[in-house]
């Protein structure tokens, strides 16, 4: 019977750590591998984390509501099945400290199952210190941790080691060129008692010293909610209600949004007359052949897509000084939640897929959206945002941007307009369909002409709809 260990999965390219929700299985119950283990929610979405071996759950290392790194321990299981990753024989191939060779070769199996797990004594020895910039708790690649084995690196000196990738993470070149100049030393302890540490396996043992410092974020993530909570003082006509996680979350978002970006609005009104006539015609048949509702939405998607490749400057985000540019046009679509909140799916790609594509991946997105079943790859990558408030009908609106993104659209409501009709005969009287286009943009990086003309270059790809176009 081997023991292994269940570190939290990452669950995508941004998400540094989850807070678990609800354990799904109890010490002692028999699990399969893939099988559902416990929820965890992350600043994107909820999702189940399944169970990685086979096998008995032995232990349950953190509690329901603790916040838990990526990488960080979570579970035990006893598995039959497993000379391949025992934690216990570890240590004891372990005990000298500058031997490489051991620590590699024990490594190679653990490696992957050993997360980083700060020293609790570090963060004060940081304090008297006053050097390096102390970081605990940074995401560590197996590379690296791998690299810091084999080179006898100590955990507690990559608290200290400052970090070129992204969100301050230390890179492959990082380490290197911190063992290249000699190791020197970033806290004030004995380099020779420190690599050891990271070697041990042992801070399985110390699933508290990881996790502990996890809850201090939740509480003071929501800690202004309940701060904000004198509110015990309402008259009886009023209801106190505390915002649940993902309001918190949006309620944050919003206001960094703002906070980061100058929000400008332009406005266009577009004429989309026959658009409406080719979507009445084919959305009877469209639904008998696939099933599924043929809405405005992928088409307003493919307007947009188009209107980013006449101007890709607006499919930018912006990293201090620096303009990123984004190759691929992936267009997130604001839902609404049956629980009054909002999530923002992406269609990756988006410029190649056609209107058949397009409406299924709309509606696949929506449905899984509202049933909780959209995934942590479903949420990330966006580059542009579209927001259809003449869903509720709104005539317009002035969206906030998401972040990193620098620009959102809002498109309104369709409605039956009197217009002035040109024609060879001369100018007629008519009625039209026309919907407000409202575009909101940073103007760190897109000034006015920008804004203004890919709002515009919108609304013609619209009006210009060719209604012998098939689906």
């Amino acid at each position: 019977m081997a023991r292994v260990e269940m570190t939290m999965p990452k669950m995508g390219e941004s998400i540094m750590e989850g807070t678990v929700l609800k354990w799904l299985k109890q010490v002692g119950d028999a699990i399969e591998q893939d099988e559902s283990v416990l929820e965890v929610a992350t600043d994107k979405v909820d999702t189940e984390v399944p169970a990685t071996h086979a096998g008995t759950l032995a232990e349950i290392l953190v509690q329901e509501g603790q916040v838990v790194a990526v990488g960080a321990p979570i579970a035990v299981i006893e598995t039959e099945v497993g000379a391949a990753a025992p934690s216990a024989p570890a240590p004891a191939a372990q005990p000298t400290p500058a031997q490489p060779a051991p620590a590699s070769a024990n490594g190679s199996a653990p490696a992957p199952e050993v997360p980083y797990l700060p020293e609790p004594d570090d963060p004060q020895a940081a304090q008297a210190a006053g050097g390096a910039p102390h970081q605990p708790g940074r995401f560590l690649s197996p590379l690296v941790l791998s690299i810091a084995r084999e080179e006898g690196v100590s955990l507690s000196a990559l608290d200290y080691l400052p970090g070129t990738g992204k969100e301050n993470r230390i890179t492959k070149k990082d380490i290197l060129d911190y063992v290249a100049a000699g190791k020197p030393s970033l806290v004030p302890q004995a380099p020779t008692a420190a690599p050891p540490a990271p070697l041990e396996p042992e801070p399985v043992q110390r699933p508290a010293a990881a996790v502990a410092p996890a809850p201090a974020p939740a509480p003071s993530a929501s800690g202004p909610a309940p701060a904000a909570k004198p509110a015990p003082s309402v008259s009886g006509g009023q209801e106190l209600i505390e915002m649940d996680r993902m309001r918190k979350m949006i309620a944050q978002r919003m206001v960094d949004s703002v906070r980061i970006a100058p929000h400008v609005t332009s406005f266009v009104e577009a004429d989309v007359t026959e658009l409406v006539n080719w979507r009445n015609k084919h959305k009877d048949a469209y639904k008998k052949r696939e099933g599924e509702n043929l809405t405005f939405t992928p088409l307003f998607i493919q307007a947009v897509a188009r209107a980013i490749q006449d101007f890709p400057n607006i499919n930018v985000s912006v990293d201090g000084d620096y303009i990123i540019k984004k190759k691929d046009i992936n267009i997130g679509i604001a839902v609404a939640l049956p629980s009054g909140n909002l999530i923002v799916p992406v269609i990756h790609k988006a410029d190649q897929l056609n209107l058949n594509g397009l409406s299924k991946k709309v509606n696949d997105l929506a449905n899984r959206a509202r049933t909780n079943k959209l995934t942590p790859a479903d949420l990330e990558g966006g580059t542009y945002t579209l927001s259809n408030v003449g869903s509720f009908g709104n005539l317009m609106g002035t969206p906030i941007i998401m972040q990193p993104q620098v620009a959102i659209m809002a498109v309104g409501a369709i409605k039956k307009k009197p217009a002035v009709i040109e024609t060879p005969q001369g100018d007629l009287i008519g009625v039209r369909q026309f919907m407000f286009l409202s575009h909101s943009y940073d103007h760190r990086v897109v000034d006015g002409s920008l804004g203004g003309m890919f709002v515009r270059k919108v609304a013609d790809y619209l009006e210009q709809f060719d209604p012998n176009t098939t689906i």
